[in-house]
Protein backbone atom coordinates (compact mmCIF):
# COMPACT_ATOMS: atom_id res chain seq x y z
CA UNK A 1 0.00 0.00 0.00
CA UNK A 2 1.34 3.05 -0.45
CA UNK A 3 0.13 6.69 0.73
CA UNK A 4 1.51 10.07 1.19
CA UNK A 5 0.71 12.63 3.87
CA UNK A 6 2.08 15.72 5.27
CA UNK A 7 4.76 15.64 7.24
CA UNK A 8 4.19 16.74 10.79
CA UNK A 9 6.35 20.08 12.04
CA UNK A 10 7.02 20.60 7.99
CA UNK A 11 5.56 24.53 7.26
CA UNK A 12 4.60 25.70 3.22
CA UNK A 13 8.15 27.01 2.03
CA UNK A 14 8.34 29.09 -0.71
CA UNK A 15 10.31 32.42 -1.28
CA UNK A 16 8.46 35.14 -3.34
CA UNK A 17 10.24 36.66 -6.82
CA UNK A 18 9.52 39.68 -9.07
CA UNK A 19 7.71 39.19 -12.39
CA UNK A 20 7.53 41.93 -15.04
CA UNK A 21 4.16 42.16 -16.67
CA UNK A 22 3.47 40.69 -20.38
CA UNK A 23 4.00 43.44 -22.63
CA UNK A 24 6.45 46.10 -20.28
CA UNK A 25 10.28 46.53 -21.43
CA UNK A 26 12.71 45.78 -18.98
CA UNK A 27 13.34 49.70 -17.67
CA UNK A 28 10.19 50.51 -18.58
CA UNK A 29 8.37 53.02 -15.87
CA UNK A 30 5.23 51.70 -14.47
CA UNK A 31 1.98 54.21 -13.03
CA UNK A 32 2.87 56.69 -10.91
CA UNK A 33 3.90 55.62 -7.65
CA UNK A 34 4.00 51.96 -9.20
CA UNK A 35 7.77 51.47 -9.85
CA UNK A 36 9.03 49.73 -13.11
CA UNK A 37 6.00 47.75 -12.72
CA UNK A 38 7.46 44.75 -10.90
CA UNK A 39 4.53 42.71 -9.18
CA UNK A 40 5.66 40.26 -6.25
CA UNK A 41 4.70 36.45 -7.47
CA UNK A 42 4.56 33.59 -5.49
CA UNK A 43 5.97 30.43 -6.57
CA UNK A 44 4.43 26.94 -6.11
CA UNK A 45 5.03 26.27 -2.55
CA UNK A 46 7.16 23.66 -1.46
CA UNK A 47 5.85 20.65 0.25
CA UNK A 48 7.04 18.20 3.06
CA UNK A 49 5.60 14.89 2.01
CA UNK A 50 5.51 11.57 4.00
CA UNK A 51 5.46 8.61 1.90
CA UNK A 52 4.45 5.63 3.49
CA UNK A 53 5.28 2.11 1.85
CA UNK A 54 3.52 -0.61 3.79
CA UNK A 55 2.71 -4.65 3.01
CA UNK A 56 -0.08 -7.08 4.40
CA UNK A 57 1.05 -9.99 6.54
CA UNK A 58 1.36 -12.93 4.39
CA UNK A 59 2.42 -10.54 1.13
CA UNK A 60 5.73 -9.25 2.72
CA UNK A 61 5.78 -11.97 5.47
CA UNK A 62 4.85 -9.83 8.21
CA UNK A 63 3.75 -6.35 8.50
CA UNK A 64 6.31 -3.50 7.54
CA UNK A 65 6.08 0.02 6.84
CA UNK A 66 8.47 2.12 6.08
CA UNK A 67 8.05 6.05 5.45
CA UNK A 68 10.37 9.02 4.56
CA UNK A 69 9.62 12.68 3.98
CA UNK A 70 11.29 14.63 1.55
CA UNK A 71 10.48 18.20 -0.35
CA UNK A 72 8.71 18.53 -3.62
CA UNK A 73 7.20 21.94 -5.66
CA UNK A 74 3.17 21.41 -5.28
CA UNK A 75 3.40 22.21 -8.95
CA UNK A 76 4.84 19.31 -10.41
CA UNK A 77 3.23 16.69 -8.08
CA UNK A 78 0.67 15.09 -11.08
CA UNK A 79 4.15 14.67 -12.49
CA UNK A 80 6.40 13.09 -9.79
CA UNK A 81 3.99 11.02 -7.37
CA UNK A 82 2.60 8.65 -10.03
CA UNK A 83 5.59 8.09 -11.02
CA UNK A 84 7.45 7.70 -7.56
CA UNK A 85 4.27 5.26 -7.00
CA UNK A 86 4.28 3.30 -10.20
CA UNK A 87 8.01 2.19 -9.35
CA UNK A 88 7.33 1.61 -5.55
CA UNK A 89 4.41 -0.38 -6.35
CA UNK A 90 6.88 -2.58 -8.54
CA UNK A 91 9.32 -2.90 -5.60
CA UNK A 92 6.73 -4.10 -3.96
CA UNK A 93 5.19 -6.95 -5.88
CA UNK A 94 8.94 -8.19 -6.64
CA UNK A 95 9.20 -8.54 -2.77
CA UNK A 96 5.63 -9.83 -1.58
CA UNK A 97 6.33 -13.61 -2.54
CA UNK A 98 7.30 -14.38 1.38
CA UNK A 99 10.06 -14.46 4.03
CA UNK A 100 13.63 -15.25 4.36
CA UNK A 101 15.47 -16.40 7.09
CA UNK A 102 19.44 -16.02 6.17
CA UNK A 103 18.56 -18.47 2.69
CA UNK A 104 18.57 -17.07 -0.58
CA UNK A 105 15.57 -19.10 -1.99
CA UNK A 106 12.04 -17.37 0.24
CA UNK A 107 9.39 -19.63 2.26
CA UNK A 108 5.56 -18.92 1.69
CA UNK A 109 4.23 -18.11 5.24
CA UNK A 110 1.65 -18.33 7.76
CA UNK A 111 1.89 -16.09 11.06
CA UNK A 112 2.61 -18.04 14.18
CA UNK A 113 3.35 -21.33 11.55
CA UNK A 114 6.63 -23.23 10.43
CA UNK A 115 7.62 -22.27 7.00
CA UNK A 116 9.11 -24.19 4.37
CA UNK A 117 11.95 -26.76 5.21
CA UNK A 118 15.43 -24.68 5.43
CA UNK A 119 13.44 -21.61 6.04
CA UNK A 120 13.01 -22.11 9.89
CA UNK A 121 9.86 -20.46 11.73
CA UNK A 122 7.94 -17.43 10.07
CA UNK A 123 7.52 -14.01 12.02
CA UNK A 124 4.67 -13.01 13.87
CA UNK A 125 3.33 -9.62 13.73
CA UNK A 126 4.35 -7.01 15.92
CA UNK A 127 2.45 -6.99 18.96
CA UNK A 128 3.46 -6.29 22.64
CA UNK A 129 4.09 -10.61 22.82
CA UNK A 130 6.79 -10.19 20.19
CA UNK A 131 9.14 -8.66 22.26
CA UNK A 132 10.00 -11.57 24.38
CA UNK A 133 11.71 -12.54 21.24
CA UNK A 134 16.04 -12.22 21.68
CA UNK A 135 18.21 -10.15 19.94
CA UNK A 136 20.74 -11.28 17.41
CA UNK A 137 23.74 -12.86 18.23
CA UNK A 138 26.57 -9.76 18.12
CA UNK A 139 29.85 -10.38 18.94
CA UNK A 140 31.81 -10.94 21.85
CA UNK A 141 31.64 -7.38 23.99
CA UNK A 142 32.84 -7.04 27.80
CA UNK A 143 29.61 -6.95 29.75
CA UNK A 144 29.61 -3.90 31.90
CA UNK A 145 27.46 -3.73 35.64
CA UNK A 146 23.94 -3.74 35.07
CA UNK A 147 22.21 -0.51 35.78
CA UNK A 148 18.59 -1.65 35.32
CA UNK A 149 17.52 -4.58 37.52
CA UNK A 150 14.19 -5.96 35.29
CA UNK A 151 11.76 -5.63 38.30
CA UNK A 152 11.38 -1.73 39.22
CA UNK A 153 12.26 1.76 38.56
CA UNK A 154 14.39 2.12 41.08
CA UNK A 155 17.38 4.40 40.21
CA UNK A 156 15.53 5.63 37.11
CA UNK A 157 12.12 8.17 37.27
CA UNK A 158 10.08 9.08 34.24
CA UNK A 159 10.99 11.94 31.97
CA UNK A 160 8.63 15.13 32.22
CA UNK A 161 7.81 15.05 28.83
CA UNK A 162 4.97 17.08 27.85
CA UNK A 163 2.25 14.78 26.88
CA UNK A 164 4.16 11.68 27.40
CA UNK A 165 2.32 8.07 27.45
CA UNK A 166 2.83 5.56 30.35
CA UNK A 167 5.60 3.99 32.02
CA UNK A 168 5.95 -0.03 33.45
CA UNK A 169 8.45 -2.05 34.36
CA UNK A 170 6.89 -6.05 32.74
CA UNK A 171 8.83 -9.25 32.03
CA UNK A 172 12.09 -7.56 32.70
CA UNK A 173 11.21 -4.54 30.35
CA UNK A 174 11.03 -0.78 30.69
CA UNK A 175 7.91 -0.43 28.29
CA UNK A 176 7.95 3.48 26.96
CA UNK A 177 3.83 3.41 26.13
CA UNK A 178 2.87 6.06 23.18
CA UNK A 179 2.80 9.60 24.40
CA UNK A 180 4.35 12.58 22.50
CA UNK A 181 7.61 11.63 23.64
CA UNK A 182 7.94 8.98 26.60
CA UNK A 183 11.31 8.58 28.33
CA UNK A 184 13.25 7.33 31.65
CA UNK A 185 16.21 9.12 33.22
CA UNK A 186 19.06 7.40 35.11
CA UNK A 187 18.99 9.18 38.94
CA UNK A 188 22.45 7.67 39.67
CA UNK A 189 26.27 8.72 39.02
CA UNK A 190 27.33 7.66 35.52
CA UNK A 191 30.81 8.41 33.85
CA UNK A 192 30.95 11.59 31.74
CA UNK A 193 34.20 9.74 29.97
CA UNK A 194 35.60 6.76 29.43
CA UNK A 195 32.82 4.49 29.12
CA UNK A 196 30.55 2.26 27.23
CA UNK A 197 26.67 1.78 27.30
CA UNK A 198 24.98 -1.46 26.08
CA UNK A 199 21.13 -2.13 25.76
CA UNK A 200 18.61 -3.88 23.71
CA UNK A 201 15.72 -2.06 22.00
CA UNK A 202 12.39 -3.01 20.86
CA UNK A 203 10.15 -0.83 18.80
CA UNK A 204 6.39 -2.52 20.09
CA UNK A 205 4.37 -0.38 17.90
CA UNK A 206 4.56 2.97 16.04
CA UNK A 207 6.96 4.26 13.33
CA UNK A 208 9.27 6.12 15.27
CA UNK A 209 12.52 5.88 17.17
CA UNK A 210 11.70 3.98 20.22
CA UNK A 211 15.14 2.92 22.44
CA UNK A 212 17.23 6.66 21.77
CA UNK A 213 19.63 7.00 24.55
CA UNK A 214 21.00 10.31 25.26
CA UNK A 215 24.36 10.45 26.86
CA UNK A 216 27.04 12.34 28.15
CA UNK A 217 30.35 13.20 25.98
CA UNK A 218 32.85 15.47 28.28
CA UNK A 219 30.72 18.48 29.73
CA UNK A 220 28.10 18.17 26.89
CA UNK A 221 25.35 15.51 25.87
CA UNK A 222 24.08 14.16 22.59
CA UNK A 223 21.94 11.36 21.33
CA UNK A 224 21.71 8.15 19.13
CA UNK A 225 18.90 8.27 17.50
CA UNK A 226 17.47 4.48 16.67
CA UNK A 227 14.69 4.77 13.64
CA UNK A 228 13.74 8.60 13.67
CA UNK A 229 12.51 10.47 11.09
CA UNK A 230 9.73 7.92 9.86
CA UNK A 231 11.08 5.43 11.37
CA UNK A 232 14.97 4.39 9.59
CA UNK A 233 17.21 7.30 10.40
CA UNK A 234 20.48 6.21 12.54
CA UNK A 235 22.65 8.36 14.00
CA UNK A 236 24.07 11.20 16.22
CA UNK A 237 22.02 14.23 17.48
CA UNK A 238 23.87 16.80 17.16
CA UNK A 239 27.42 17.59 15.39
CA UNK A 240 28.09 21.21 14.69
CA UNK A 241 24.44 21.63 15.06
CA UNK A 242 23.46 19.10 12.33
CA UNK A 243 20.88 16.40 13.63
CA UNK A 244 21.45 12.69 12.91
CA UNK A 245 18.87 13.61 9.70
CA UNK A 246 22.14 15.45 8.06
CA UNK A 247 25.49 14.67 9.59
CA UNK A 248 28.21 12.36 8.81
CA UNK A 249 26.28 9.59 10.99
CA UNK A 250 23.44 9.48 9.00
CA UNK A 251 22.29 6.03 8.10
CA UNK A 252 18.88 4.39 7.55
CA UNK A 253 17.88 0.83 9.29
CA UNK A 254 14.64 -0.64 8.55
CA UNK A 255 13.80 -1.83 11.50
CA UNK A 256 11.13 -4.21 11.84
CA UNK A 257 8.47 -3.98 15.10
CA UNK A 258 8.69 -6.69 17.37
CA UNK A 259 12.82 -7.73 16.94
CA UNK A 260 15.03 -6.62 19.43
CA UNK A 261 17.99 -4.81 18.25
CA UNK A 262 21.50 -4.46 20.41
CA UNK A 263 23.20 -1.06 20.25
CA UNK A 264 26.13 -0.42 21.85
CA UNK A 265 27.70 3.59 22.08
CA UNK A 266 31.34 4.30 23.26
CA UNK A 267 32.30 7.71 24.23
CA UNK A 268 36.79 8.28 24.16
CA UNK A 269 38.21 11.45 24.80
CA UNK A 270 38.11 12.34 20.90
CA UNK A 271 35.42 10.03 19.31
CA UNK A 272 31.98 9.09 19.65
CA UNK A 273 31.11 5.23 18.37
CA UNK A 274 27.95 3.41 18.21
CA UNK A 275 26.44 0.32 17.26
CA UNK A 276 23.10 -1.77 16.00
CA UNK A 277 23.98 -5.13 16.18
CA UNK A 278 27.07 -5.86 15.12
CA UNK A 279 27.01 -3.20 12.63
CA UNK A 280 29.20 0.07 13.49
CA UNK A 281 26.65 3.02 12.91
CA UNK A 282 28.73 6.19 14.07
CA UNK A 283 32.88 6.68 14.13
CA UNK A 284 33.04 10.82 14.80
CA UNK A 285 36.03 12.13 15.52
CA UNK A 286 34.73 14.40 17.73
CA UNK A 287 38.14 17.13 17.79
CA UNK A 288 37.25 20.81 17.07
CA UNK A 289 33.73 19.93 16.48
CA UNK A 290 30.39 20.82 18.77
CA UNK A 291 28.76 18.27 19.94
CA UNK A 292 25.22 18.95 21.65
CA UNK A 293 21.55 17.47 22.02
CA UNK A 294 18.91 19.01 20.01
CA UNK A 295 17.40 21.84 20.98
CA UNK A 296 13.51 21.39 22.07
CA UNK A 297 12.25 18.71 24.85
CA UNK A 298 15.38 16.16 24.30
CA UNK A 299 17.20 18.18 26.31
CA UNK A 300 15.02 16.44 29.62
CA UNK A 301 16.93 13.64 29.13
CA UNK A 302 20.26 14.90 29.91
CA UNK A 303 22.29 13.85 31.29
CA UNK A 304 21.27 9.99 30.75
CA UNK A 305 18.22 8.48 29.44
CA UNK A 306 16.06 6.86 27.13
CA UNK A 307 13.13 7.84 25.04
CA UNK A 308 10.64 7.15 22.48
CA UNK A 309 8.82 9.52 20.09
CA UNK A 310 4.83 8.35 19.34
CA UNK A 311 5.95 5.57 19.40
CA UNK A 312 6.00 2.39 22.36
CA UNK A 313 9.32 1.24 22.81
CA UNK A 314 10.75 -1.70 25.34
CA UNK A 315 14.09 -1.65 26.88
CA UNK A 316 16.04 -4.18 28.94
CA UNK A 317 19.68 -5.53 29.95
CA UNK A 318 20.94 -1.59 29.89
CA UNK A 319 24.38 -2.07 31.14
CA UNK A 320 27.17 0.23 31.44
CA UNK A 321 31.06 -0.13 32.01
CA UNK A 322 34.26 2.33 32.43
CA UNK A 323 37.26 1.96 30.17
CA UNK A 324 40.78 1.88 31.55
Amino acid sequence: MLRFAKCPGQPLQGRPSLTRPAGRKRGALGPPGKGDGLAPKLPAPRLHLRLVLAGEEGKMGTMKRMSWCFPFRAGKARFFLPTLGLGLSLVLICTSGGCKSGKSAACPCKSGQAAAAGCGTCPTPAVAGATNAPAPAEEEVEEGELIFDGQSLKGWKITPFAGHGEVEVKDGKIILHEGIMTGVNYTNPIPRMNYEVTWEGCRVAGTDFFASLTFPVGETHCTLITGGWGGGVVGISSIDSMDASENETTQFIAFENGRWYRFRVRVTPDKIEAWVDNKKVANVNTKGKKIDVRPGEIEESRPFGFAAWSTTGAIKNVRIRKLD
